[in-house]
């Protein structure tokens, strides 16, 4: 029995590599580049934390407390220029 249109052809395995590498580079430097760009915007995470105060019985007093870890606009630059630069190789070597 013969089937139409059969391609029993190998596939190239370095070739292959290199589509998968060249596209995880790729992806990663765009991941990067999102990630440098909300650093950039946001400039900080802000948080909130509970505490409890007080604890009588049926009584419950908790504190609230807004607190921000700021993010130096270096640290988006870097991820930015990284993820460009990963971009940029990924597509070297298509």
């Amino acid at each position: 029995m013969t089937y139409a249109n059969t391609d029993t052809r190998p596939v190239e395995p370095m070739r292959a590599l290199g589509r998968t590498a060249m596209k995880s580079t790729a992806m990663m430097g765009v991941f990067l580049v999102l990630l440098g760009v909300a650093a950039l915007v946001y400039q900080g995470i802000t948080y909130t934390t509970r505490e409890t105060v007080l604890d009588l019985g049926p009584i419950h007093a908790t504190k609230e407390t807004t607190k921000t870890m700021p993010l130096p606009p270096i640290l988006g630059g870097m991820a930015l220029l990284g993820g460009v630069v990963l971009i940029v190789i990924g597509a070297k070597r298509s």
